[in-house]
């Protein structure tokens, strides 16, 4: 059987209720009053009280229940300036409408808050200058930013009107693959390398994943044009302190005396050769071959290069037997200024050097410890032709460097943490 509505039945109810007493009314009549008028007209009477009163007790029952509801769907629709009247306390009716009330006032502070967030976000998503979209299961976008929009060509509305997917936008490889990794995209917007990171987060219970594509091309422009800044600036130094004394000399060459000639001549011929150093120098740095990898067994290197230095012991620290595939002539050149670097800044305090190596995460990490006065400025340590030691050519660590990564591998300088002095930290691919 179908249950009644709630009003039939609050209305089923109040006539229940009041049943007993008009029935008993009603017999009473016709068993006490004789005149058939009289009886009809009461118990027409009695009835009409009756059903009044229970209709009464129905709307009063319900009209409530139908504000409260309108209340809540207001609150559903986001419409959050509807607010209950008769709301106070010591009443049932008046404890819930007070809150409704104030689950009123909290949804709406929690929509302004989410409306300003949003905002927001879209504000700073706007300002960055990387391209962040978001693609639900299927592939097509339902979040990006200007950035994006520059970069792919198409309208913000017609990115996200859900007709374009990752296949058709080219990014279908992006989303796929490691995390975060750079790769060359072929773009509307430009076409170059970009830093690619890429997440999944859960958007109305669906997954879905963010991308963020990063231009490299203006980080490496500008990584260019400071290195070219560098360079120049080098060059023009030691040029000019060739030059200048040789400009100076040649001047007051002009009817010198043979002795005065010869030894104006004597200067002009060592900033000459000076000059023709560094320039060898460079082209050394600027022309190093590509590496002929072999096996090349760490212990053996490492000993031999370390003997080769005679001006204080270094001393070797044994580590694991490994291999790596190198060019061993320019591990030999790299470990060789490593360990001549030490020994120079050693020799200034008297301490000792030491070289020490292990294997980690399929890499050799070959240390350089020395005891000296330590590092005063890493800013311009790997610059070429930049040294502090009164002979030095200044592109001891830069070639260092450029043979390491030749190889895969880093190549960094640091403090020590344990005791004044610094170290080399050298990291090589050991092969499967």
């Amino acid at each position: 059987m179908k249950k009644p509505p709630h009003d039939v039945h609050v209305f089923l109810l109040a006539l229940f209720a009041g049943l007993p007493a008009v029935a008993a009314t009603v017999l009473l009549l016709w068993l006490r009053v004789e005149d058939g008028k009289v009886r009809w007209t009461v118990a027409a009477l009695v009835v009409s009280v009756w059903g009044v009163a229970s209709l009464a007790v129905r709307e009063r029952v319900l009209r409530p229940l139908q504000t409260v509801a309108n209340l809540l769907s207001a609150l559903r629709e986001e419409d959050f300036s509807i607010r209950g009247r008769g709301a106070r306390r010591g009443d049932p009716l008046g404890e819930l409408l007070i809150e409704i009330n104030q689950l009123a006032d909290t949804l709406h502070a929690q929509r302004l808050g989410s409306l300003e967030a949003t905002a927001l976000l879209r504000r700073v998503m706007d300002e960055i200058d990387v391209a962040v979209l978001a693609f639900d299961e299927r592939g097509k976008p339902v979040l990006a930013n200007r950035s994006a929009e520059r970069l792919l060509g198409v309208p913000l509305e017609r990115l996200l009107q859900g007709g374009l997917d990752a296949e058709r936008l080219r990014l279908a490889a992006a989303l796929g693959g490691e995390s975060p990794r750079v790769m060359g995209l072929d773009l509307p917007g430009g076409s170059g390398r970009f830093e690619v990171r890429r997440s999944t987060f859960r958007l109305g219970g669906l997954p879905h994943q963010l991308l963020v594509l990063a231009d490299l091309r203006r980080a490496l422009r500008e990584e260019e044009r400071q290195a070219w800044q560098r360079l120049v600036r080098v060059l023009g130094h030691e040029i000019n302190n060739s030059l200048a004394p040789i400009h100076s000399v040649s001047r007051s060459l002009r009817g010198a005396s043979a002795e005065d000639l010869e030894a104006g001549l004597c200067v002009i011929e060592r900033r000459a050769e000076s000059l023709m150093r560094f320039m060898s120098a460079y082209a050394r740095l600027a022309r190093l071959p590509p590496p002929q990898l072999a096996p090349v067994d760490v212990a053996s290197w490492i000993k031999r290069v370390a003997a080769l230095e005679n001006r204080l012991p270094v001393r070797v620290v044994d580590g694991p037997l490994v291999s790596v595939n190198a060019d061993a002539d320019q591990l030999d050149q790299l470990l060789i200024n490593l360990v001549r670097n030490a020994a120079d800044a050693a020799l200034e305090t008297g301490g000792g050097v030491e070289v020490r190596w292990a294997v980690r995460r399929r890499e050799l990490e070959l240390q350089v410890l020395d005891e000296g006065p330590g590092v005063t400025s890493s800013a311009n340590l790997f610059v070429p032709f930049f040294t502090t030691k009164p002979a030095g050519s200044g592109i001891g660590l830069a070639l260092s460097r450029q043979i390491a990564e030749a190889h895969d591998g880093t190549l960094s300088l640091e403090n020590r943490a344990d005791r004044p002095g610094a170290r080399a930290r050298l990291t090589l691919p050991v092969p499967a």
